[in-house]
This record gives C-alpha cells, structure tokens and sequence, in this order.
C-alpha cells in the first residue's frame, strides 16, 4: 500500500497507458484528480475508448511512431509520472525506455502476488528478481504476526468476463480507427468462440474429474507433485523464464521427473484456468508420458479445487506462477523453473529440478521467513482490492484500500 493513500500524488501530473479490462483506470482516473493531481489517458484501440471515452488522447499511430508521439506529449503535459497495467507489452515496454531514460516515476498494476484479496502496484516494474535477500528478511522491521486484508475481495469472474467481451467487441468495431495496432490475442468478435468452449469445457472436465480429486486426496495423497501450468502467452513465461513456451516447459518437467523421480511418485499437470479456451495439452503429455515410459504416473487435471490439491502433494513445481506462494503457505516445498519474486533462500529450492524430486524431505519451508516475505511484499507492493470489483469500504471510486501506517521507502519511489 502507499504511505499516505492517494495523497501521496497530489500535484503529480499522471499519464495513464492500458488499464486492465474494464473501467478500473477510468474509476483510478477519479480518484487521483480528487486527491489533486492532473491526470490524462491514452487509448490505443476501440476497447481502450470504450472505458474512457471522454478526455482520452487516442495514438492511432503505428508502433514505432509511439515513442516520439510519446515524448512530445510528455513535454507537453509536463509528465512528471506514468502508470499502466503489465510492463511487456510492446506499447508499455518502449514507454518504459522512454520513462527511465526521462527520470519519470513508473508505477505497473499487474495481478496480485498474492490473491484474490489483492492487486499488485509496484514502482518501476513488476515480477522478476525476488524483492528482499534473504538476510535482509532476518533483518527487516516487518513484524511476525500473518497480515491479513482489511476486507475480502469477492469473486468476480463473471463481471470480468463481460469486461473482457465488451473490450474485444468495441475494439474490433473501432479496427479502422486504430488500424495500426496489434494486440497480443486477436481483437475481434470471434474472440467470442473460445470463450464459450471454454465455459463448456469448465462444465464437461468439472463432471469428469469428480473421481480424479478423490483419488488425489485419497490413495494418492502426499504421492504426487503439483506442477500448476501457466497461460500460453503470458510474459510471466516469455519474459521471466527462459523457455519460451509452456510446451517446452512440460517436456522439461517430465523428462526431469522420469529420469529422477522414485518410481512411486506422481505428478500432476493442472492447466490453468485463465487458459481453458485457448490450450489443450492432453495430447502432448499423453505422447511424453509414453516416450518417457511413466505410464499412469502423469496426470493431467484442469478443475480441481487447488487449496485441496496443495494440501495433499509432496510440493510443487512452477516456472513462476503465485501457485508457488500459495504451495510455501501450506508448508510445501517449492521449485522455481524461471524467475519468480520469492525464490528465496529459506523458501524455495535453490537446487537443480534434478535433485528436487529426491530431496524434497529434506526441505523445510521457514515459516518466520515465509511470513516475513509475505508481510513486506503486502507492505511496499500490494493494494487490497480488485480491478474488476470495488470495495465500497474503501471510500473511493477504484475501490482500493490505499494507504497503510508506515514510512515511504525505495519502493515508493522516495
């Protein structure tokens, strides 16, 4: 949270790039001009302007146009800091060259490390390398008791899913007003298509894999390893990993697990729920799990309930989803495949994936470091709260809680 709320901006002059779907940056846009900054917006396609229809300055430019464009009206406006959502997409990457080389204040929102009671909003960029060492964590102020939000978020999958089907539906009608710009999944009405064999498919693996959570909770509880798949083009796997794709991934994993894993062991692949319409890796793994000679020791899973799942595994496997955190609540040992903020010493794994399959008695999550890194990442990089529904408690129109008793430090940009 920031020290002092949204007072903290008051007289920064803020621009505002892409937002998450829906009309989050336009409630976000209320609450900084109330708090007294000067705030403008960019809309970059059809669904961008549907959020933010009035007072949006709209780039119709084509992508190497940008950064000029992007100077001039920082010089114009006098920007003295940017906000916007994910820092790899390509419009908010060469922003980003452009900010630091400026000296600007970079604020990034991305989903929260720790969910679904929060969202992320941290100072130059997100993800990555871990955001303490290990000794400072001995040393940090934080204290020891477990950090719990001030309000609970409710779930808001329906209301995101209008969001998201509204964005695409007015960006495909406003293609020939920004025909120059690309997103990273196809803005058009057929995006619709996915999205209802997703729903189908959600209905179909729930009936079917009713038995397969019985026997993971059941005969095979604390007999398998959780390896939790990431969506297919998420920068967490392009820009903070090395291996390019989600397929490359499972094959790694396998051929680790087959090669070192006692002969009693199973792992478990669940596909992630966020990418149920788009990917289907049943075939591969399948084909991997006969090459490698694992039998029915591989199983693939795509609805079970995770809280459960944790509960029963040996540990976990991830290339840097927060499905690893939630494995370090339950006490589980975790091996990081890419690069994730907590891979820590004292928390993860630092060896090879080759040794974690047999070593993973030996490995003991510190609960005093786990609840330390949990306080300080909630402290200088969490927001209570959600982007697609708002907590009337918090007294402002993005619905955020804001601000928390404690001093500005680097992470804030002081």
């Amino acid at each position: 949270m920031i020290p002092g709320g949204l007072s903290y901006f008051t007289g920064k002059r803020v621009l505002l790039l892409q937002g998450p779907l829906g009309p989050f940056f336009r409630r976000l846009s209320e609450d900084l001009t109330r708090s007294g900054s000067s705030v403008w917006k960019v809309n970059f396609n059809g669904g961008d302007w549907l959020f933010y229809p009035s007072g949006g300055i709209s780039f119709r430019g084509r992508l190497d146009e940008w950064p000029l464009y992007l100077e001039e009206l920082l010089d114009r406006h006098g920007i003295d800091t940017i906000m916007l959502y994910g820092d790899c997409y390509p419009i908010h990457r060469l922003a980003i060259e452009v900010a630091k080389r400026r000296k600007l204040h970079l604020w990034v929102f991305e989903e929260g490390y720790i969910r679904p009671d929060y969202v992320t909003f941290e100072y130059a960029g997100v993800n990555g390398k871990p955001k303490i060492s290990a000794d400072e964590m001995q040393s940090q102020r934080t204290h020891l008791s477990q950090n719990a939000p001030s309000f609970q978020v409710r779930r808001a999958y329906g209301l995101s899913v209008i969001w998201a089907c509204l964005y695409y539906l007015f960006a495909s009608i406003g293609k020939p007003f920004f025909a120059y710009y690309h997103h990273h999944r196809p803005l058009s009405i057929s995006e619709a298509g996915p999205w209802i064999r997703g729903a189908w498919r959600k209905i179909f693996y729930a009936i079917k894999e009713k038995s397969v959570l019985k026997k993971l909770t059941g005969p095979l509880s604390k007999k398998f390893f959780l390896v939790p798949l990431q969506v297919h083009n998420d920068s967490q796997v392009s820009a903070h990993s090395d291996f390019g794709s989600v397929e490359t991934f499972i094959r790694k994993v396998m051929t680790s697990f087959a090669n070192d894993a006692p002969n009693d062991y199973f792992l478990v692949f669940k596909h992630h729920p966020m990418d149920r319409a788009y990917r289907d890796y049943g075939k591969l793994i399948k084909k991997l799990s006969k090459d490698n000679g694992l039998g029915d020791r591989v199983i693939y899973v795509h609805d079970l309930h995770l809280p459960s799942l944790l509960r029963h595994a040996l540990g976990a496997v991830v290339i840097n989803s927060t499905v690893g955190f939630s494995s370090l609540f339950h006490g589980n040992p975790v091996k990081v495949c890419g690069r994730a903020v907590y891979d820590l010493e004292g928390l993860t794994f630092q060896g090879p994936l080759e040794a974690f399959w047999k070593s993973w008695q030996n490995i003991v999550v510190d609960r005093v470091v786990f609840r330390r890194f949990k306080n300080h990442l909630i402290e200088t990089t969490q927001l209570n709260g959600s982007f697609y529904s708002r907590l009337p408690a918090s007294g402002c129109s993005s619905g955020m809680i804001w601000d928390y008793d404690g001093n500005a430090s680097a992470h804030h940009g002081a």
